[in-house]
């Protein structure tokens, strides 16, 4: 199998691991790093001179890795998000445990008028 083959294979199998929402994201993230580190590797096994079905093959994997990079941006969106929520939390639930930690005692105003 050609190295094109095995990058173009690579690449379906990324778009359909990166589509499916039912998995759990641990395991995802490590089937796409595995996946990804087969590409590069396909990729550095690549050298001219093409065959007409490697140049077709390479024409379809340019809107492929379009695709990837759309997938993997919303993978990082979501990934994100739950951070952010996260921090939300935890920064809410300890403003519960001590509502008066974050009050600033500076900038006091004493009158000394009566």
């Amino acid at each position: 199998m050609s190295s094109v083959q095995t990058f173009y294979d690579a690449t379906q199998k990324l778009i359909a691991l990166l589509d499916d929402a039912e998995l759990d994201r641990d395991s995802k993230i490590s089937q796409v790093e595995w996946l990804l580190e087969k590409r590069q590797q396909a990729m550095a096994g690549m050298a001219p001179p093409y065959t007409d079905t490697q140049k077709d093959l390479g024409a379809r994997l340019i809107s492929l890795n379009a695709k990837v990079t759309q997938l993997m941006k919303r993978e990082k969106l979501f990934i994100q998000k739950d951070i952010k929520d996260l921090s939300f939390k935890k920064e809410s639930s300890g403003k519960y445990a001590n509502p008066y930690q974050s009050l600033a005692t500076d900038g006091m105003f004493y009158d000394k008028r009566k």
